[in-house]
């Protein structure tokens, strides 16, 4: 079964406590989102796709002074089809698109101060995403779940890798400073 990787993330979040939509979001948007982009737009199509192809069910919730609410469950097909995927080996390590580095291979074109400045924004939101790391850290440590621990490693790789992005932009930062002091 062919499948993009938006399927495997909605299978896996149905693994969790999530049910609905909703709730899916919600979740994506204090987790997978630092690492893995999903849109609103994207949910409810895969997860009508889950439906047609038998790997979840909906059930209709009804509530007080709302309309009935859907709740999704992931099938024993779905689940096998999650496992599978995740016995897969890694096909590809992620590229990225680093708007940062796009404008700094090309500073050469501007004024070196600008692309400090750049620079030092990149710096002072990549701390801002440190500390929201931490704060999230702090959350999931309490938590009960069973996929505590894996989420925690996840967590620790973005929490790496933005400190490295952090040490690089300072060490960037002195190496245009000190070539500006050359040049004087």
């Amino acid at each position: 079964m062919k499948e993009n990787q938006t399927t495997y993330a909605i299978l896996g979040l149905l693994t969790t406590e999530c049910r609905t939509g909703y709730e899916i979001k919600q979740l994506m948007d204090r987790s997978l989102n630092h690492f893995w982009k999903i849109s609103y737009g994207q949910i409810y199509p895969t997860l009508q796709k889950l439906l047609n192809d038998e790997l979840a069910t909906v059930n209709s919730v009804a509530q007080t002074d709302k309309p009935d609410k859907k709740e999704y469950v992931i099938t024993t097909k779905g689940k096998e089809v999650l496992q599978d995927w995740l016995r897969e080996p890694i096909k590809q390590l992620p590229s990225e698109r680093n708007e940062i580095l796009l404008k700094l291979f090309f500073s050469s074109q501007q004024e070196k101060q600008l692309t400090i400045s750049q620079l030092k924004n990149a710096q002072q939101k990549l701390t801002e995403r440190y500390h929201m790391y931490c704060g999230i850290e702090d959350s999931i440590s309490n938590s009960p779940s069973p996929d505590r621990t894996y989420w925690l490693i996840t967590l620790d790789y973005g929490k790496r890798t933005t400190c490295a992005s952090i040490e690089w932009c300072k060490d960037t930062i002195n190496k245009l400073y000190d070539e500006e002091a050359h040049n004087l």
